[in-house]
């Protein structure tokens, strides 16, 4: 390969030094973030011979150079450019949260608060429902479960008080992760939060009653009258506080230094937080919540199912906000005038939620998201829709929009059939029994209904994506993959596995369970547009090599290696290994490595020696892809054996490489994707 004229031909066709904003590289790819993609002549590097492909995510434009030529390339694209395009990925993910426009960084804010908190909120969730099955009346029978058997009541209890913390103190966690993600010290941000659902606060589910009955506390603060009042169950209030503390902190840091800085600063950004919220930042939430609320009621009552359609359409980005807990003292307001429709649309859009997160359950790929979509979406259908939202929903966004959009469906035909309800509950399937009761067959029609539209929306549309880029995430990449690469070519069979005169062995570099590269849960492995081969979920932190030749990368952090040997017929096979997904972040952390760029290895030669707990409790995978790079340039990569075996041992045949010029003589060649 010719790096500078590479080099030369990428800084042309992404639009020319003027078009990057900054560059960096990893052990395969060329990442950057450019001005405008508009600008990008994609079609000439799809077509380019030393290039493997393209596509974009999170903001990134990526192009695969492939192991031991992209650190080259990228050197002569930097010497290329008179500005100072390098930074690290780290850096170059810094500066690509700053691009797109303002809902797309919006969502990526959110989705960064509240992905940490998914575990909590699924378990929290799940057993909510739970309980809501265990204490709803008419659902068994007219008397709730607990009182049929009163043997299960401390059971019910104890579930309600572990499933009610999490959503109780949803503020503390969201002041945790929000003020991490704004910058600022996240022990600050959960101290600010805690302040704000204190046991000696009125709590924020009773604060409207508490006014309303006269009973509310205030602090006389300098002449001013301020509500003791709690935050509990919020998340708009205190993401506008976590926002606040951390750009107050940030200034102190400014302009403070040593141990003043250490000693002032957190004191001043509670102090100064603190008041601003109980003075001001959490009234004025409070006060939205109330306004919109009351707006919505008067909407409703005004527009019929015009008013059901747009309140269907925005309650579920409601609930992104949290503003959806000033509904309740409305709908009790409601009931004494014949019912409330807001309890009956929340079902529906709950359901819708639920619906879409279970066809992401049916289309997935990756293991960890189809089992969260699975939670996730039936924890929405019985009422408790975070996990739903934040986990799966709004981080695809295709489903969130069409939830919402679904909701909007069946919450007009709620206003149609004039479908009401009488008091809360679960709001979703098991909302029936909260309803009037001559009810109960059109709450049932409009709840199936939407169901079903949410459901075969999202699958078809998911479906669609699959075809045309090989996956459902949309920030996955932006161009179609060829099917051959993307997991959907034939199986290799026993017959189709005898290696040709020439062909290369490649033996298991790790210990541990094969899986198929389609099943991994990175897109551009699971593809096949980093290179052919299967992965494997290793039981053994040793990373050994799988064919003799000369080590060509070689990273110091030791998460990726690559090592090139050569077929009989002197071709060159370059295999891939890469441990782990975006494990370049720990910044070497678990990883010790043995080698160096340069180095001639023997199959089994030590590559590195990796701490497996480590790096999973750090909340990475280690999944490793075991890839032959440049495919394009062998004949067909095969199993060794007629099917991949569910366990493996380092040191055993694992793959094999035929030579080119036999690619036309094998049987099958076009499968050059191995699976199991």
């Amino acid at each position: 390969m010719d790096h500078h004229a590479v080099a030369a031909r990428v800084l042309t066709a992404v639009g020319g030094e003027e078009n990057i904003v900054a560059a960096a590289h990893c052990a395969t790819r060329l990442r950057m973030v450019l001005k405008d993609t508009k600008r990008i002549d994609v079609q000439a590097l799809d077509s380019d011979p030393d290039l493997k492909g393209t596509f974009e995510t999170g903001g990134m434009f990526q192009i695969i150079v492939g192991p031991g030529d992209v650190n080259t390339v990228f050197a002569e694209l930097d010497k290329q450019t008179a500005k100072n395009i390098a930074v690290t990925t780290e850096e170059l993910k810094e500066v690509a949260t700053q691009g797109g426009n303002w809902l797309t960084r919006a969502i990526k804010a959110l989705a960064d608060i509240f992905v940490p908190l998914i575990p909590i909120l699924v378990g929290g969730g799940l057993l909510m429902a739970l309980n809501n099955v265990l204490v709803s009346p008419d659902l068994f029978g007219s008397d709730p479960l607990i009182e049929q058997f009163p043997a299960i009541a401390d059971f019910s209890a104890m579930i309600n008080l572990l499933s009610a913390a999490p959503f109780a103190f949803l503020p503390v966690l969201v002041g945790f992760t929000a003020t991490k993600r704004f910058g600022g010290n996240e022990f600050l941000g959960a101290g600010i939060a805690m302040a704000m659902v204190m046991p000696s606060l009125v709590n924020g589910y009773q604060v409207a009653e508490t006014i309303a009955a006269g009973e509310m506390s205030y602090w006389n603060l300098f002449g001013l009258q301020v509500a003791q009042a709690g935050y509990q169950g919020t998340v708009l209030p205190v993401l506008v506080v976590s926002y606040i503390l951390a750009t107050i902190e940030k200034f102190f840091h400014r302009h403070f230094k040593g141990t003043v800085d250490f000693l002032v600063t957190p004191v001043l950004t509670l102090l100064i937080t603190g008041f601003l919220t109980f003075i001001a930042v959490g009234p004025a939430m409070r006060w939205l919540g109330d306004w919109l609320a009351f707006s919505l009621a008067r909407l409703y009552e005004l527009g019929g199912p015009i008013g059901g359609f747009i309140f269907g359409l925005i309650y579920s980005p409601i609930v992104i906000t949290g503003l959806h807990q000033s509904f309740p003292p409305i709908e009790t307001l409601l009931w004494s005038q014949g019912g409330s429709f807001i309890f009956a649309t929340a079902s529906v859009a709950n359901i819708a939620q639920g619906a879409v997160c279970l066809a992401v359950f049916f289309l997935a790929r990756s293991e960890k998201l189809k089992g969260l979509a699975g939670a996730s979406g039936v924890s929405a259908v019985f009422g408790i829709t975070e996990p739903a939202i934040f986990g799966v929903n709004l981080r695809l966004r295709w489903p969130f929009y069409i939830g919402i959009g679904a909701a909007a469906i069946g919450s007009t035909l709620i206003a149609i059939f004039d479908v009401k309800a009488v008091a809360l509950g679960a709001a979703g399937f098991i909302g029936i029994v909260s309803m009037r009761a001559q009810d109960y067959g059109q709450f049932i029609v409009c709840a199936v209904v939407t169901f079903i539209i949410a459901f075969a929306a999202a699958f078809a549309y998911g479906k669609y994506l699959l075809q045309r880029n090989g996956t459902i995430d949309p920030d996955a990449t932006s161009t179609p993959v060829p099917a051959a690469a993307a997991g959907d070519a034939a199986k290799v069979s026993g017959a189709a596995t005898a290696a040709a005169p020439g062909a290369l062995s490649i033996a298991a570099p790790l210990t541990g369970e094969v899986i198929a590269l389609d099943q991994v849960s990175d897109p551009m492995f699971a593809a096949g547009k980093l290179g052919h081969g299967v992965a494997i979920n290793p039981t053994k932190g040793v990373l050994t090599s799988p064919i003799s030749g000369t080590v060509i990368v070689a990273f110091d952090t030791g998460h990726a290696f690559a090592v090139r040997g050569t077929l009989a017929t002197g071709e060159p096979v370059e295999v891939l290994m890469h441990i782990g997904f975006d494990t370049v972040n720990l910044r070497g952390a678990g990883f010790q490595p043995r080698v160096a760029q340069g180095d001639s290895v023997t199959v089994g030669d030590v590559l590195c020696e990796f701490d497996i707990a480590a790096i999973t409790d750090a909340g990475y995978p280690v999944t490793t892809p075991v890839v032959v790079s440049n495919y394009r340039k062998t004949g067909p990569v095969r199993p060794s054996a007629g099917d991949m075996p569910a366990a493996i041992t380092a040191g055993d045949p694992l793959l094999i490489v035929d030579p080119k010029s036999a690619t036309a003589a094998a049987d099958g060649a076009a499968a050059t994707t191995v699976q199991r």
